[in-house]
């Protein structure tokens, strides 16, 4: 696997505490308890919302493409254009970044200075996003975004969020520090699905045969089958990233201590790409699902053109 030898500034990670955990991994040293996570984001986000240009911020959207990813703390949610596999987007701290070339380069695109945490495409150039304080929605591809402020979610500090494949109406968010919520109304309100699961979760996606895979930071790699009321543990990991082909529903993609591949969905797992400094988001390219890209806290961008099986690092 090709390496870098460029030195790296260490991206931050904002997540739940992690507790029992037998190894801690390089990429874990930010985790800080739910509680704290919500106190400190809304202290964090007043602060970035006054200041343009602190802690890696763009200045303005249009920047000049550059080489490699861009020089931000943390790499949140990726996602793949659908009709072209060199037209992504990633999701940042300090907003979205876009990449005509298959990652060889990036420009900052929009939503300066807001946490770009997840990113969900139910179809067409319909976007989400969603992160600390943070729920938009795009109709234009992700060049521009309108505030939803839905009701009956307790907070808008949401570290998961997916569509249902088979009703882009119904929306999951996991609240961080206190739950899985739902909506059925494409975001105009939200339920309560679970106490127990969603508030330590920083990686969700809904199969199309209804299934439920939450990413939890305490808990593993999570699964249930009946819409969020009971849940099974899948695979031990603490994990960053979900993706689903968006063609095979039994190949999955997981990113934590690395990429790990499951093809028969989801019930076994194996490793494909070791980071020793983990990874965060990952994605497949609707238009050409055997190829997937992932995001390494070691600042590389990877890529997989056999469906997951064998990864390199884009240069």
């Amino acid at each position: 696997m090709p390496t870098s030898t460029k030195k790296r500034r260490k991206p931050q990670v904002q997540a739940p505490q992690q507790h029992g955990v037998r190894q801690q991994r390089p990429w874990l040293w930010a985790l800080a308890g739910a509680a704290a996570v919500a106190a400190i984001a809304a202290i964090i986000g007043v602060a970035v919302t006054r200041s343009s240009n602190g802690g890696g911020a763009p200045s303005s959207a249009g920047n000049n493409e550059s080489a490699g990813l861009p020089d931000t703390p943390d790499y949140h949610s990726l996602s793949v254009s659908p009709t072209s596999p060199s037209n992504i987007l990633l999701g940042t701290h300090f907003g979205l970044y876009r990449s005509s070339d298959g990652g060889k380069s990036w420009a900052f695109e929009g939503l300066q200075n807001r946490d770009a945490m997840n990113l969900a495409r139910p179809g067409g150039k319909t976007l989400w996003t969603a992160g600390h304080y943070v729920l938009a929605k795009s109709t234009d591809g992700g060049k521009t975004w309108a505030d939803v402020n839905p009701r009956g979610l307790p907070t808008l500090d949401i570290h998961g969020f997916a569509v249902d494949p088979r009703n882009n109406r119904t929306l999951y968010a996991a609240v961080a520090g206190q739950g899985l919520y739902r909506s059925t109304d494409n975001g105009v309100s939200f339920t309560s699905v679970s106490r127990d699961v969603g508030g330590a979760v920083m990686a969700l996606v809904v199969t199309r045969l209804g299934e439920i895979f939450a990413g939890d930071m305490q808990k593993g790699l999570l699964a249930s089958r009946n819409g969020g009321k009971t849940w099974r543990r899948v695979l031990e990991a603490q994990l960053m990233g979900l993706a689903l082909n968006p063609r095979d529903p039994q190949r999955l993609l997981a990113a934590g201590p690395g990429v790990s591949l499951s093809t028969d969905g989801g019930r076994t797992w194996r490793k494909r790409l070791d980071i020793p400094e983990g990874a965060g988001p990952v994605a497949w390219s609707p238009s050409n699902p055997t190829i997937a890209y992932a995001v390494g806290f070691d600042r590389t961008f990877y890529r997989s053109s056999d469906s997951g099986q064998t990864w390199s690092a884009v240069g």
